[in-house]
């Protein structure tokens, strides 16, 4: 295997694929990528044996030969890094060690064979769709900060996808809160339910960009394939049942508190740093058309705003946890929300006012 390559034709698509590969391994060829030359063209692959990450990219060398072998990720990531933008870089494989040649300098790789590295199976599709990366990305962003982390829930670490009649709602929740995003896919009627995990959701996001571009999203029993350009992302999908979210969607809530985003977030964000470190929980005191926010902490320091809203009814105090109603706040795009509240020991339902594509849910707290 011989090439030659421009440091910025590889560098991103190497920075992408590395972000698959297991940084605690168990088997050494996990800390490595598969690098296949054929056909003019550099495919490498990267996998922890839960999520694989290929990348594609065209070769303009006469010279190459073709071959393939897995080479330590992190080692050719930095070296490529490191070289001067513009760089030539040339791969040769020499009695199984890379030799990486860039002007001056000089680096040698140990490396193992291509027939030990592992690849998923392939499982057949049940069904497909394409939509654009923008859509996907917003749908995800709108709902992964409330993915559970190492919890022993362990369907509860990803992201559920839910297919009925021509939507897709990707929902996340931790238990304390819960997040609920959609976009139309109307070439899909069928019904269809499967889990993502963290890491598979938080890779996918990285690889999708704020354009137009195409994605293709492949769904299977075991398996969720995106086709994102240049890069083909298969990820294993937990294996479990998520929650009914329906039934943690608040009903009958009677208290409609309606303000201005920024105002709102710049609010809680002034209160949260006298919030109990640990807890932070903050007290909502409801008035005629106005929202009083306060906090406290072990150290008797206190912090009070006071924020003109749109509300009429009666009085209510509510504690909440102020990290996850800034979480919301950050997440929606339009410029006014919508809180549903009912009492004080009900969840209270956060919304865009102009926009009902996502909601979120976040159980109160007793102060």
């Amino acid at each position: 295997m011989k090439f030659t390559v421009n440091r910025e034709q590889i560098l991103k698509p190497l920075q992408a694929v590395s972000g698959a590969v297991e940084r605690k391994h168990t088997l050494p060829i996990l800390a490595n990528i598969l690098m296949r030359v054929s056909d003019s063209a550099l495919t490498m692959i990267g996998t922890d044996l839960e999520v694989e990450l290929c990348a594609t990219l065209v070769l303009a060398d006469p010279d190459l030969v073709p071959g393939s072998v897995t080479v330590p990720a992190k080692k050719l990531v930095d070296i490529c890094r490191t070289l001067p933008d513009g760089a030539s870089i040339q791969l040769n494989l020499q009695d199984d060690r890379l030799i990486i040649k860039s002007g001056r300098s000089r680096f040698t790789l140990s490396t193992l064979p291509d027939t030990d590295f592992p690849q998923i199976e392939e499982s057949a599709s049940a069904m497909s769709f394409t939509t654009t990366q923008k859509k996907m990305r917003r749908l995800i962003e709108l709902s992964q900060f409330s993915m559970a982390n190492q919890d022993v829930r362990y369907y509860l670490n990803g992201m559920l996808f839910e297919i009925a009649g021509g939507t897709l709602t990707a929902v996340a929740t931790d238990g304390h809160r819960l997040a609920l995003s959609r976009i139309d896919v109307p070439e899909l009627q069928d019904d269809f339910q499967c889990i993502v995990p963290r890491k598979g959701i938080l890779e996918m996001m990285r690889l999708l960009e704020q354009e137009d571009k195409p994605v293709t999203i492949q769904l299977s029993e075991n398996h969720i394939r995106a086709d994102i350009g240049d890069y083909l992302f298969t990820s294993k999908l937990v294996d479990g049942r998520f929650p009914d979210y329906r039934r943690v969607l608040p009903r009958g809530g009677n208290k409609l508190v309606e303000g201005d985003k920024e105002t709102l977030k710049q609010g809680f964000a002034r209160v949260a740093i006298l919030s109990n470190e640990k807890f932070r929980g903050v007290r909502l005191q409801l008035s005629n058309d106005e929202l009083k926010i306060s906090a406290n902490n072990p150290e008797q320091e206190e912090a009070e705003e006071a924020i003109a809203v749109e509300y009429q009814g009666d009085e209510l105090e509510v504690g909440f946890n102020v990290s996850y109603i800034l979480d919301v706040l950050n997440a929606i795009d339009g410029e006014a929300v919508r809180f549903t509240l009912s009492d004080a020991n009900s969840s209270g339902l956060i919304e865009n006012r102009d926009d009902d594509s996502a909601l979120y849910v976040v159980m109160p707290m007793r102060l």
